[in-house]
């Protein structure tokens, strides 16, 4: 009897097996495939028509492809002849940084500032300041007007008040003069700058919760800055990050505004940026190979904005 008890495995002794990496995946995606069911549609779309093309410029920006012929591999040869022999795309590349570097924050600021403001009020003014300033980023061509405003004769808007005033006794070639045309293309943009993100500032500004400024209030928090700082701002992080992606993308990718005020080539490649540039080699040079290499240039540029707002913005509050 002793003997027999001894072979008996005890009982609870054997620890159950954990489950590999692998099928505790597959569980969850069972689990959650109703999730995935109704986001299939947009993720076919989004791979279908930006990750793979992307990757496929990526690939073909190392090959020489005139639609013509068939492609061929040339290495970094794209790459070198864009930063060593192409002097237009390096006056684009400078255009381009300048101007993001002021229309992007600016921009940025602009709406969060307008749409603090105008958060403060009633619901119905709120609504209809809100459309006021929205109102020019979904109007189309109504940039168009600007050509009005910087005509280069008498009747333009700004020769005819300047003439008026005294300023200047002939007009003015706003946007056939290259000391000009980087500036205005500037201005309007700036002035078509409030639309998504200024929309997601004040949505995030309406979700705020209430109870979070009344506990600063106990907590210290002395005046509208300090709120605005370690409040306000911390609370809206998903929405300062969407506004920026947008910001971003907007100011490096600029290409309609110029094209309709300076012409395509502007004069001197005054308002030539990488978008021009990019449109020129890839749709009227076909050029695909060279273009692509452009596009990735871009690509890398608008990626490493991104990352280096997004860390900025990881510190808001801290």
């Amino acid at each position: 009897m002793h003997a027999e008890s001894t072979t008996q495995p005890i009982q609870g002794s054997i620890k159950p097996r954990k489950k590999s990496r692998w099928a505790h995946v597959v569980s969850k995606v069972k689990r959650d495939k109703h999730y995935y069911i109704l986001m299939a549609p947009y993720m076919i779309i989004f791979f279908a028509f930006t990750v793979i093309p992307v990757v496929i410029s990526l690939g073909l920006s190392f090959f020489y492809f005139n639609m013509l012929e068939f492609p061929r591999f040339v290495g970094w040869q794209n790459y070198s002849r864009l930063f060593l022999n192409d002097d237009i795309f390096l006056i684009s590349l400078k255009n381009t940084f300048l101007f993001a570097a002021i229309t992007g924050p600016v921009s940025y600021i602009a709406c969060f500032i307008f749409a603090w403001i105008i958060n403060e009020l009633s619901p119905k003014i709120r609504a209809f300041m809100t459309l006021i300033f929205y109102a020019p980023s979904i109007s189309g061509n109504i940039f168009f007007i600007w050509l009005i405003v910087f005509s280069g004769d008498s009747y333009g808007y700004l020769n005819g008040i300047l003439m008026k005033l005294g300023f200047i006794l002939e007009p003015i070639q706003w946007l056939s003069d290259e000391k000009y045309i980087l500036t205005i293309v500037i201005i309007v943009q700036l002035w078509l700058s409030l639309g998504t993100s200024f929309l997601a500032f004040i949505a995030g500004l309406q979700t705020i919760d209430k109870t979070l400024i009344e506990a600063g209030a106990v907590d210290g928090i002395k005046n509208r800055w300090q709120e605005l700082w370690f409040i306000t701002l911390p609370s809206m992080r998903p929405q300062l990050m969407f506004g920026a992606v947008l910001q971003i993308t907007q100011s490096f990718a600029v290409a309609d505004i110029a094209i309709a005020l300076a012409g395509f080539p502007s004069v001197n490649y005054a308002a030539h940026t990488i978008v021009t540039h990019l449109m020129d080699y890839g749709t009227i040079r076909f050029e695909m190979g060279y273009s692509s290499a452009i596009a990735t240039v871009l690509f890398s540029l608008m990626i490493g904005t991104n990352l280096l707002t997004q860390k900025l913005l990881r510190k808001i509050g801290e």
